[in-house]
């Protein structure tokens, strides 16, 4: 057993209280969101809202969830990122297994063309034309299309897979199975841990991009949470949204006063972020293993 002296027992204490601040300070800004949201807005107005709130209620995230706008772009979210991620995990491990085959002609030149997407672009105007043209303006399909495939997830794929004994699937060869039989069969179930930690990391960007709806569409019915709230952030909404509160009802009318724009945007962002944040503790366990594995081998 090795002792430590006091030089460094004083650094792992040093250490450990550094790590507490940074966790601390990572972790702050969200909790006292979280508790703004749960706190009379006139009250938040007032200040000295930190750990806990001082008059705790539930009107904010009435009037989000009473929001049919807000609600519609949940909805929205929701769709996007489930059909987003399953659409571009399928086309990028297929376009990966592909690339992953050496006696697959003119191999190093589509890798050169893919590496190339990587740093150089045709910018926004050229794109929003093409797109345009395509028919996927205001459309939901928009989310979807231009983002099957990633370069960089390819790569992870193809790697993970060009580790992949080779035994297996000359066997399956020999048994009479075809590419994609190979492919389903024996690749995808080996691939599970890369799979769910580029399924999560897709599934976060799909849920937290906002510029493609800013751009392309100008339907609010196609419009996700996360653009609707980058408007309420940058356009004072909440204010409006609160004037249209239903003034036919007393208590609505003394719950409305309760609310101010900065509470009605906190409980917002948490409706927009608790969601995606839920899914992290099911796959934490892939994430070294995943990525790793499908980087690190040659």
């Amino acid at each position: 057993m090795i002792r430590s002296n006091i030089g460094d027992r004083i650094f792992i204490v040093f250490i450990y209280i550094f790590l507490t601040l940074l966790a601390f300070s990572a972790f702050y800004p969200f909790w006292n969101s979280l508790v703004i949201s749960f706190n009379e807005g006139m009250d938040t107005s007032k200040g000295g809202v930190t750990f806990w709130p001082r008059q705790f209620t539930l009107e904010n995230y009435k009037v989000v969830f009473e929001d049919s706008r807000l609600m519609n772009g949940f909805v929205i979210a929701i769709l996007r990122t489930v059909i987003g991620t399953v659409s571009s995990i399928f086309a990028t491990s297929i376009f990966a297994y592909g690339m992953s085959k050496r006696e697959l002609m003119g191999r190093k030149y589509y890798m050169i063309m893919c590496i190339i997407t990587m740093y150089f672009g045709g910018g926004l105007i050229p794109s929003y034309m093409l797109l345009r043209n395509l028919g996927l303006f205001n459309s939901f399909w928009v989310f979807i299309i231009p983002a099957l495939v990633g370069v960089w997830n390819m790569i992870i794929f193809r790697t993970f897979f060009q580790g992949l004994p080779q035994g297996l699937e000359e066997s399956a060869k020999i048994d009479g199975s075809g590419n994609w039989g190979i492919f389903f069969r024996i690749i995808v179930p080996l691939s599970g841990p890369v799979i769910a930690t580029l399924s999560l990391f897709t599934a976060v960007n799909h849920w937290n991009e906002w510029f493609v709806a800013s751009i392309y569409i100008t339907k609010e019915e196609l419009m996700p949470i996360q653009t609707i709230l980058r408007q309420i952030l940058f356009s004072n909404i909440a204010s409006e949204q609160l004037a249209n509160v239903d003034a036919s009802s007393i208590a609505h009318i003394n719950a409305a006063k309760k609310i101010t724009s900065k509470s009605l945007t906190m409980a917002t962002v948490m409706v927009a972020t608790i969601p995606i944040i839920c899914v992290y503790p099911f796959l934490q366990r892939f994430f070294v293993k995943g990525v790793l594995v499908g980087s690190l081998k040659e």
